[in-house]
């Protein structure tokens, strides 16, 4: 059942549910993103990785239409992404589902009540209606028992999958994952990575997923780009980037010290800095 209200395009046969067409984005002077061209087809998990600076979070708010590109394109089933507050853009969210890094759960609120949320913002469902399908989402996730505790009453791991239940909640066709990994113990990893797999082909989603995860994305991904200084330096599935002999993706990939990503941040050297080459002329 899909309450998301929809696009006048959704029936449409749309191979890919969000492109990302010759995308260049700036804040200010400093460049993030240079001609980026991405697809995300539909029913896909699409794993996006990079070191930290590179990118990946600033896709994810261009999607969801947080930020405007300064160039480019970005396009939900063949419809640019709406300006900021504007009509089309509240529409559209209603199609996508968000998983932020740390969860991002109202504290002040139940567990039901914040996958409720989402239902009492964007429909006006029947209170009975409501009460069943928020129970359902929270049974999908496993955590149907715990919809009367508090975040603070649950592990780091629960309120990830409480925070995955709301973003199902409107039945979204796209889910935005950011870092959802990040602070888990291993059983937890396992876990919520085998729940963004089977939500996605239960559900006929299409799933973003940024991530510095290896282990966990490859597992799950279909397809992977590797971002780098804004720029995407290879992409294919994870069986060839595994095998692939581009130096950035073998040092991400065996977390080599070493390699294209300097440890340092680029500028002048320390010598230059101390005035020690000067001392030397």
């Amino acid at each position: 059942m899909n309450y998301n209200g929809g696009l006048l395009k959704t029936q449409l046969a749309v191979t890919n549910l969000v492109e990302i067409n010759n995308l260049h984005f700036a804040y200010g002077e400093r460049p993030i993103l240079s001609d980026l061209s991405m697809k995300f087809p539909r029913n896909k998990v699409v794993a996006v990785m990079g070191g930290s600076g590179s990118g990946k979070t600033t896709i994810l708010r261009l999607i969801g239409g947080l930020i405007a590109p300064s160039a480019g394109q970005v396009l939900l089933m063949d419809e640019a992404i709406g300006k900021p507050d504007s009509a089309v853009l509240y529409r559209q969210r209603r199609c996508m589902g968000m998983l932020f890094q740390h969860g991002a759960l109202f504290t002040d609120l139940t567990v039901f009540e914040n996958v409720a949320f989402p239902l009492r913002e964007h429909t006006t469902l029947p209170e009975s209606l409501l009460h069943d399908l928020v129970l359902l989402k929270l049974n999908a996730v496993g955590l149907r028992n715990a919809a009367n505790l508090k975040p603070s009453e649950i592990s780091g791991g629960m309120a990830r999958r409480v925070a995955l239940a709301r973003a199902i909640a409107l039945d979204p066709q796209l889910i935005m994952y950011d870092e959802p990994f990040a602070g888990l113990d291993p059983i937890s990893m396992g876990v919520t990575a085998n729940l963004i797999r089977q939500l996605n082909d239960a559900l006929g989603l299409t799933s973003i997923l940024v991530s510095h995860d290896v282990h966990e994305s490859f597992a799950i991904a279909d397809y992977v780009y590797f971002l780098s200084e804004g720029s995407i330096v290879a992409q294919g599935t994870p069986a060839q980037m595994l095998a692939s002999e581009h130096p950035y993706v073998q040092q991400f990939v065996q977390a080599k010290p070493d390699g294209p990503v300097p440890f340092h941040y680029p500028g002048i050297s320390l010598a230059q800095d101390l005035g020690l080459e000067a001392r030397h002329d």
